[in-house]
């Protein structure tokens, strides 16, 4: 199945979410955020997160002026070492964490297939936008994170307006993008570049020819383009927007055949042995305060009533390329090894 298209927005926030009861299997009923607040018994959970450490600090600093009875430890790594390590850990006696909030939703729809992951709604689920909800309850998106392109404004005087207009020769050795073996989003990215009839392979072997750099994650990338180093990036829009709020001379450009975006999934692993604290967490996570906190961390929020980070367009401004998520999860690995045939 080839990439829906959207002009519209991801989906119109205010939307009910999609009715979750009529899933041949019902999650558990959400608890109220009031009920989702309460004090729970104390308890220690094991988060395994992609989030920047110093976001995954705040996070759990914010979560706790609600919940200081429950103590959140948390295993930071790029999304390929992450889904590695929880490979690793099912093969060898059981999976560590409790919650995981990483990559895209692809990643999940795995887990979900094999089991791996608990059915929870969560608290206050119909603010949230209805395309991040897992319609059968396993996972619920966290922001809203396309993948862009992003210039180097002392050295770009015309930005690049599509993925089409990187493939030019003027571009060449001038691009860097993130590793789809650590960064879960390039990954993602990968597929659907591959599936979609307007690039494909044949747009992603023009765009080698032009030599771009690799690094690691999208951290490195941003860093690359705001100081000069490479002038051209594919990479994630919050982070130029950060670097841009503190001076850096750093722009982003929306292509026009659409961009990819994750939305950084959350979900509960099925054998926890702190379900109700587990639970807690991913309530605060899609709270109004906890996407407050998002927004304020230059993420794009899943709920209408927080706003949107200062710079942020609205997302009636972003054309999207929204995937089959089952296409994605059958192709992605082969995805990745045509990128590593062609660029690594």
């Amino acid at each position: 199945m080839s990439f829906l298209r959207k002009t519209a927005p991801v989906a119109l926030f205010g939307i009910a979410a999609l009715t979750l009861a009529s899933c041949s299997s019902t999650p558990a009923p959400a608890a109220t955020p009031e009920e989702s607040a309460a004090a729970l018994e104390p308890a220690t959970i094991t988060l395994y997160t992609s989030e920047p450490q110093e976001k995954a600090d705040e996070l759990v600093a914010a979560f706790n002026e609600v919940h200081p009875e429950i103590t959140v430890e948390v295993f930071r790594a790029g999304t390929g070492d992450l889904t590695t390590r929880v490979a690793t850990e099912q093969a060898s006696g059981g999976i560590q964490a409790d919650v995981f909030l990483a990559a895209d939703a692809g990643t999940f729809e795995g887990y979900a297939a094999d089991d791996l992951l608990l059915k929870y709604t969560p608290a206050d689920v119909d603010a949230l936008n209805p395309d991040v909800v897992d319609p059968e309850g396993f996972y619920t998106g966290t922001r809203i994170i396309p993948t862009v392109i992003a210039y180097n404004t002392g050295i770009i005087t015309e930005a690049p307006e599509s993925w089409k207009d990187l493939t030019d020769a003027e571009y060449a050795d001038k691009i860097v993008m993130p590793n789809p073996d650590v960064s879960g989003a390039a990954a993602y990215n990968a597929a659907v570049w591959l599936d979609d009839d307007q690039l494909g392979e044949k747009w992603m072997t023009a765009l080698a020819e032009n030599r771009p750099v690799i690094a690691d994650s999208n951290g490195p990338v941003s860093q690359a383009v705001a100081t000069g180093a490479q002038p051209i990036g594919i990479v994630v829009d919050y982070l130029v927007r950060e670097l841009a709020a503190q001076g850096s001379p750093i722009a982003v450009s929306y292509p026009s055949e659409g961009v990819p975006y994750v939305s950084q999934p959350v979900g509960i692993f099925a054998d926890t042995d702190e379900e109700a604290a587990s639970k807690a967490f991913v309530d605060f996570l899609v709270s109004a305060a906890g996407q407050e906190l998002a927004v304020e961390q230059s993420y794009l929020p899943v709920r209408s009533d927080v706003g949107t980070p200062e710079g942020a367009p609205s997302m009636d401004d972003i054309e999207i390329l929204s995937p089959d998520l089952e296409t994605i999860r059958s192709t992605q690995d082969a995805a990745v090894e045509t990128f590593r045939s062609l660029f690594l």
